[in-house]
């Protein structure tokens, strides 16, 4: 099954000691680039979070957010450095006696200065946290797969259509393209006639001119090779995961073909359906940048 690299998930896991919010989205992209947006709480868990994705993701701009909130009145403490209030109670007594002025200063005061209060987080059991975390984050890719997987569905039935609407645009260049030569034929005979009036008509330079101009205009290769692209692709996406590329690589050699298949074109209804075909294989390469 196929892929979309548009997807989203979310999951969210909660205990009396924390809740834990993981929401994933993702767009197109060449490669697979990941941003984790997270408290600072978690960043300890950032390359374990991307080494648990990577079994879910391979393409797309993916990113994850990651909300926290604790529940334990004791997850946090107050913490008084009273070394660095006594530097600060230092140097503010040496600099009023360096100037003769007051140095007195109440405690109040000497609370507002930076550091002399911070707020730190009790030790966690990393190992509880990672659980619950990982919980989170497996529940939230397997839904974000999910989308992916329904999206890629709508997908593979569109790209179907366009490639069965190929098939019937080869169709009617390969039943036009012999007509074209009988009225190439009717053509230059008439006009032969009407130079010659009474003249009797070289029939074997009549054949050789009429042969010439059926080779420039053949496009039986490119019809046959551009029939094997379309089954081809049609394969592909019944593949397994990660077939973007590859598919991209075959609309290529389908385009490839389009494009000769039009320059050999001599006839007005030939040149609109190869140009109607360029445009089918142009949506279908837009529609290919969205596949895992």
């Amino acid at each position: 099954m196929i892929k979309s690299m548009t997807g989203f998930g979310r999951y969210e896991v909660q205990n009396p000691e924390r809740k834990i919010t993981v929401e994933i989205k993702s767009v197109n992209h060449r490669y697979c680039e990941m941003t984790i947006k997270m408290p600072k709480k978690l960043n300890f868990f950032e390359a374990s979070i991307r080494n648990l994705l990577k079994n879910y993701i391979s393409r797309g701009k993916v990113d994850v957010y990651i909300s926290y909130e604790d529940y334990q009145l004791t997850g946090s403490f107050v913490k008084y450095n009273e070394e660095v209030a006594a530097e600060y109670l230092g140097l503010i007594r040496k600099m009023g006696e360096s100037f003769g002025i007051d140095s007195d200063i109440k405690a109040a005061s000497l609370a507002r200065f930076p550091e002399i209060f911070t707020v730190e987080d009790r030790d966690v059991d990393n190992d509880e946290l990672w659980e619950n975390l990982e919980n989170a984050i497996n529940a939230a890719a397997k839904t974000f797969v999910e989308s992916r997987i329904s999206e890629g569905e709508h997908l593979k039935n569109d790209l179907f259509g366009k490639l069965d609407g190929m098939v019937k645009a080869i169709n009617f260049i390969e039943e036009r393209s012999p007509l074209v030569v009988d009225e190439y034929r009717e053509r230059i005979t008439s006009k032969v006639k009407e130079l010659l009036s009474d003249t009797q008509i070289d029939q074997a330079i009549l054949a050789t001119e009429i042969t010439l101009f059926a080779d420039k205009i053949c496009v039986d290769e490119e019809t046959v090779r551009l029939r094997a692209h379309i089954e081809h692709m049609k394969k592909t996406l019944g593949e397994a995961d990660n077939i973007g590329r590859k598919l991209d690589f075959i609309a290529q050699e389908m385009n490839r073909e389009a494009n000769t298949i039009l320059s050999k074109a001599s006839d007005l209804m030939i040149t609109n359906t190869a140009i109607d075909l360029k445009t089918e294989i142009e949506k279908i390469r837009e529609q290919i940048q969205n596949i895992e």
